[in-house]
Order: structure tokens, then C-alpha cells, then sequence
């Protein structure tokens, strides 16, 4: 296992680790700072980014019957959902509060999508008690209703078909895109601070070239790195060997796409927030 340099200390727990953080800044900045509180060197290398559905029609139309009460249930999968909701509010004049009638419930994965929600000024109803995944979720649906399901381009069936076999009638619809890091800039969308976030981006960060992290991943200049998606997984499996660097996966969905990659993970952080991550890596690189 590689070992973190000497300056390890009980009240640093992660001193002297240099950890690989695969998500863009302004998605990053409670994160590296968890890690910066704990001892540890974040460095960035966003691998992923966002752009606008292609499909903008129906994308609208689905919104357009949100906002006309036509669902019982609104589920939320993820942060960039919501942000896709917040901009759609507002190319119609609104807050995102007023997007969503009153009698529509909405559910809700994860606690980062929760707040973006509650801080728009919506009631979740539904989140899952335990495993923050579709299954979570899934594991606690009472089934039935009209649902809205907007989600990436890139999601699994899991939720809809899930949600359709618990006698729901199920309107999904792509909100987004998930492409390499940098979006095109005028395709690209616009995101908010999240997980608590003060600002749009972490106060002071490294950002490396995928050719760097990789010449650190092989060189053992990067103790471990943290895989925020499904997608990110794949792109770090395309840096190459991974050698002594940890892999850190914030659920089980990423950390069964890197199994399915034939990468080794590390530790599966328990909540996925920065304070579960920064546990995560620091189980990861303890020792046997």
C-alpha cells in the first residue's frame, strides 16, 4: 500500500496525503475543504462536465406539466437535476420554488440534492433512510402516483423501471448530458455552489492535466483519488493503472462500475458527503 509521507499526525489524520479530487471546481469547494481540514493535499482534475439536454422540447413540455400539476410525485436523482430545474424556472420567470405546484411530492437521492431542493424553497417528502442510490430510494417508495423522473442522458433503467414496477406511470426525461470535462461553453450548464458550499469554487485548489495526474498516479505522487460517478470511474479507469493510488467511491453504483473495470476499490464512503469521503479515504489508506 503506498503510505502517505511522514507528517501524519493524530489531529491531521490525512497529513501529508496528496488526494485526487475528479470533480470541476465549483462542484468541489466543500470537499477540498474537508480534505484540507483533515491534513490532506487536494489537487483537481475535473473529468466530467455538463451540458444542456439536446432535446429542449420536451424537456420544456415535461416542465410546462409540471408546473400545471399534471404529476403527483417529482423524483430527483441528483444535484444537476436540480440545477436543470433552476434554470428552466427561471427562462419562465420563476423561482424554483414556483415551479413545483404545492400538491406534487417530490423525492429526493442524496443529501446534496436534498438541500439544492429545500434551499429552492421546495419540501422533500422522500429521501432514502440508508443507501443514497436509486435502489435506496426504490427500497422506500410507496408506489403508484404520476412521476416526473428528469435524469442524464447516461442513467441506468434501475429508477424508472423500478418506479414504473411499483405501479407508478412514469414521464422520464433527459435533462442533461454528461461529456468529458470542459463542456462546450454554450452548451455548458450553469451550476450553483453545492453541499454547503460559501462560494462557486474552492478558495485555493490545484488543477492538473490528465497527463500530469497520470505521470503522479504512476510516479506514487497521488496516495488516493475520489470518484464522485459512475462516468468519473470511467474516465479514471482511462488514465491508466492505478498502482498504489486508493480508489475512493462515494456509493455503490461507482464502486460497482469500477469492479466492472477491473479496479480495486478502496472504501465506498458510508454517506456521500465530504465529511463520508474524507472518512472513506482515510479507511482506505489505513493500514491492514
Amino acid at each position: 500500500m503506498t503510505q502517505p509521507s511522514s507528517g501524519t499526525t493524530p489531529r491531521t489524520p490525512l497529513g501529508g496525503v496528496r488526494v485526487l479530487v475528479t470533480r470541476s471546481p465549483e462542484r468541489s469547494a466543500a470537499l477540498v475543504e474537508a480534505l484540507a481540514a483533515a491534513g490532506a493535499e487536494p489537487v483537481l482534475l475535473p473529468l466530467i462536465d455538463f451540458e444542456r439536454a439536446p432535446d429542449q422540447h420536451m424537456l420544456d413540455v415535461a416542465c410546462d406539466a409540471l408546473a400545471a400539476a399534471a404529476f403527483d410525485w417529482l423524483v430527483v436523482s441528483s444535484a444537476t437535476t436540480v440545477h436543470v430545474l433552476m434554470e428552466k424556472a427561471a427562462e419562465r420567470g420563476l423561482r424554483l420554488g414556483q415551479l413545483v405546484p404545492p400538491g406534487t411530492r417530490i423525492a429526493a437521492v442524496g443529501p446534496a440534492t436534498r438541500r439544492l431542493l429545500e434551499a429552492g424553497g421546495l419540501t422533500v417528502a422522500l429521501t432514502p433512510p440508508g443507501e443514497q442510490s436509486a435502489a435506496g430510494l426504490l427500497a422506500v417508495w410507496p408506489g403508484g402516483g404520476r412521476i416526473l423522473l428528469p435524469q442524464a442522458d447516461i442513467a441506468a433503467g434501475t429508477l424508472s423501471e423500478g418506479l414504473a414496477a411499483a405501479g407508478g406511470t412514469v414521464t422520464a426525461v433527459t435533462a442533461y448530458r454528461t461529456v468529458d470535462y470542459p463542456a462546450a461553453a454554450e452548451r455548458r450548464l450553469s451550476m450553483q455552489a453545492e453541499d454547503g458550499d460559501a462560494g462557486p469554487q474552492p478558495s485555493s485548489y490545484s488543477l492538473l492535466a490528465p497527463q500530469t495526474a497520470a505521470a503522479d498516479i504512476a510516479g506514487g505522487r497521488l496516495h488516493a483519488v475520489i470518484a464522485a460517478s459512475p462516468s468519473a470511474v470511467r474516465r479514471i479507469a482511462a488514465l491508466g493503472p492505478l498502482g498504489g493510488c486508493r480508489l475512493v467511491a462515494i456509493g455503490r453504483s461507482t464502486a460497482e462500475q469500477a469492479a466492472a473495470l477491473d479496479l480495486d476499490v478502496a472504501a465506498v464512503a458510508a454517506e456521500p458527503t465530504p465529511e463520508g469521503l474524507v472518512a472513506a479515504v482515510a479507511k482506505a489508506l489505513s493500514p491492514p
